[in-house]
């Protein structure tokens, strides 16, 4: 299998104002199809936005880029910064536009992300993926990531 054209292009502020309610909202709604209540998935976004996004932008240190393939179509973002100190990286976001997907640009992002944080001083890199998300898993298990904690849930 090829490797996928794409790159990683910073996002400007104006890029960033436009895609920060998107991804917010795309995150409040996946907290909600893992198991959290309206209130709690609301509470999680809103402290998640004010965390990094203080004052609409992104806090120092961190990177949000916007992925672009070969033809520069905008297939996707990441948004990777450094968590417990500088060598340990985290992968804060990361999706593939729906149009988009099962053409290995995930995985080609992925391993984009892991060369940009390695030439940052980065050591290691952790994320989090919701269990229902089944292809996520399995494509970060096939880069070698693995399992560090495991949260479980039950509706009653």
């Amino acid at each position: 299998m090829t490797t996928p054209d794409i790159r990683l292009v910073t996002k400007t502020d104006d890029e960033t104002a436009r895609w920060l309610p998107v991804a917010m909202a795309a995150y409040e709604q996946a907290r909600r199809d893992a198991g959290d209540g309206p209130e709690q998935a609301e509470a999680a976004r809103r402290l998640s936005q004010e965390q990094f996004f203080p004052d609409g932008r992104l806090i120092d240190g961190h990177f949000l880029f916007t992925v672009v393939d070969g033809d520069g179509d905008d297939v996707g973002w990441l948004w990777i910064g450094p968590v417990d100190g500088a060598s340990a990286w985290y992968v804060w976001d990361v999706e593939v536009h729906e149009a988009h997907r099962g053409r290995g640009l995930g995985r080609a992002t992925m391993r984009l992300a892991e060369d940009f944080a390695r030439s940052q001083g980065a050591t290691s890199m952790r994320l989090n993926v919701f269990a229902y998300n089944v292809p996520a898993v399995r494509l970060y298990e096939s880069l070698g990531y693995d399992t560090a904690a495991m949260h479980m849930h039950k509706e009653l």
